[in-house]
């Protein structure tokens, strides 16, 4: 009896591991198809980025000996970076092409348009909704080209202001800045005008009834009720925008070549300039690094607005 009763308690220890063996199993089954895609995203994503890094700390050149014996200088061109003003210039024009374009300009330009098109009829919504996804769907090049006739001394937008008595500006050299800003708020709102409009449509309607009538009045019902309900597609948004903002180089560089001088500037064309007009390779990407390192900051801040969401 007494081996009998024994046997039960040597016997315990081996169900929780064949649980745990089994849980393994499962999570392994699960993870399994996502295989492919990792490998891909490595070799594809993480091994430039490596390579880059590396590239950042060496003084490659574009043409000449240091083109094809690239030698390894350490943290060289970054302490350069930091005695450049031209560069901390670049990092406040990104900052501020990042916040005025895309936090502010294409996110509250595509949550008006998003609220209109919720209560315009559909036929209307159909209108607008073609017309400013008309520029998201332009190749990007078309579309600054388009926005450099616009804002040239002699475009569009100078000749409208001709016809109503005031002389316009040359907008690309005295506001190069202001035009990039309102050219991107103007080709990247359609996306945030879908992703809001997709979330809109997802919020209860007879929520926002019921605190209609206990007496919750438009802008009551907007900002305790449908934001805090959307509050994940919009923090999505913001990553998204911020990120696609960051990287813009074919819109500026059609309009302003980063002019003049280093007016409009931003991190992305700074680093083009030094690498292949200026044939400092390892420079420029120092230069593209720090973006690529701003670009992670913004995203951990989002990341962390997600999370009590993610948790909840």
């Amino acid at each position: 009896m007494a081996t009998l009763a024994a046997e039960p308690r040597r016997g315990q220890p081996a169900a929780p591991r064949r649980s745990r063996g089994r849980r393994v199993g499962r999570n392994l089954a699960r993870t399994a198809p996502l295989l492919p895609a990792v490998v891909l995203l490595a070799l594809f994503l993480l091994g430039p980025i490596i390579y880059s890094l590396f590239g950042s700390l060496t003084n490659r050149a574009l043409t000449g000996p240091r083109a094809a014996d690239p030698q390894f200088v350490g943290l060289d061109n970054y302490l350069t970076l930091l005695g450049n003003d031209n560069f901390w210039k670049s990092v406040v024009l990104t900052i501020v092409f990042v916040v005025a374009s895309a936090l502010i300009g294409q996110n509250v330009l595509g949550m008006g348009l998003a609220l209109m098109m919720s209560k315009a009829p559909s036929g209307v919504s159909r209108v607008i909704s073609a017309l400013v996804v008309t520029a998201w769907v332009l190749p990007e090049i078309v579309a600054a080209f388009a926005l450099y006739a616009f804002f040239a001394s002699q475009g569009t937008l100078n000749i409208v202001l001709s016809w109503l008595g005031l002389d316009g500006p040359m907008w690309l050299v005295t506001f190069p800045m202001l035009a990039v800003i309102l050219a991107n708020v103007w080709r990247g709102t359609a996306f945030s005008m879908m992703v809001y409009s997709a979330a809109l449509a997802e919020v209860p309607p007879d929520v926002s009834e019921a605190a209609e009538i206990d007496g919750a009045n438009v802008f009551q019902r907007f900002f305790r009720i449908t934001l805090p309900m959307i509050r994940r597609s919009i923090s999505t948004n913001l990553m998204l925008t911020t990120l696609q903002t960051l990287g813009v180089f074919t819109l500026i560089w059609v309009m302003t070549a980063g002019g003049p001088g280093v007016e409009s500037s931003t991190l992305p064309i700074l680093a083009y300039q030094e690498a292949f007009k200026f044939m400092q390779v390892g420079y420029g990407t120092a230069i593209a690094t720090v973006t690529l390192l701003l670009g992670a900051m913004f995203s951990i801040v989002y990341i962390k607005v997600l999370k009590p969401e993610v948790d909840s």
